[in-house]
């Protein structure tokens, strides 16, 4: 039986993506997300509008996604509740959120440089993704202070041990574990359950 309910939020299960930006003074900030989706090349974000993460991306129009692995689940919490705002928005405040200006330092993560962006790259994270802002929609609703953010990937970092050996180009779900979150709790996924019948689309289809 199906009963009505009213969750406080729907997060049923997405990947879990750290965002790195470039402060004004020049320095990185670090934010996971988890509202995020890819059709081919373009990428959608759902972020809060008075971030700092939110602010640096308007100002650069840039930024890394850097998609963690189950590996790095502790280094991911370790930047949960953590703002790069100075004085902490009274939104976060109440929520327990502190002010750190050394969000690499605090996680434990090394900064890499792009290639085609002034964000840092986290060498840890198995995947890193170097996008360009393309456009803002903000949500509109009562009490919405949320922005989604439409992103264009324009480089691909993928680490060696996750493609297939004879594929370069393409990542091996066998071996990809991404960290996912799921109404607030970090989880990885388990074992195929089925052969997909999609698969049997060549991946090269897709290509852009």
């Amino acid at each position: 039986m199906h009963y009505i309910s009213h969750p406080s939020i729907l997060y049923f299960g997405t990947p879990v993506v750290v965002v790195s930006t470039v402060n004004e003074d020049g320095t990185y900030n670090l934010a996971p997300i988890s509202s995020i989706f890819w059709l081919g090349y373009r990428c959608m974000i759902g972020i809060a509008a008075s971030s700092k993460t939110t602010e640096n991306i308007l100002r650069t129009k840039e930024c890394v996604l850097n998609l963690p692995s189950v590996e790095q689940a502790t280094q991911v919490n370790r930047l949960a509740l953590t703002t790069g705002t100075y004085p902490v928005p009274p939104g976060k405040l109440i929520k327990g959120y502190v002010y750190e200006p050394d969000k690499f330092g605090r996680a434990g993560f090394t900064p890499l440089a792009a290639d085609c962006v002034q964000a840092m790259r986290i060498e840890e994270c198995p995947v890193h993704l170097e996008a360009t802002l393309v456009s803002v929609h903000p949500l509109t609703g009562e009490k919405i202070n949320v922005l989604t953010m439409e992103l264009e990937i324009q480089r691909v970092h993928l680490q060696e041990d996750i493609r297939y050996e004879d594929m370069p180009d393409r990542v091996d779900p066998d071996k990809w574990r991404p960290l996912i979150m799921s109404f607030q709790e970090l989880y990885g996924l388990g074992v195929k359950v089925h052969a997909s019948t999609l698969a049997q689309v060549p991946e090269h289809l897709y290509q852009r």
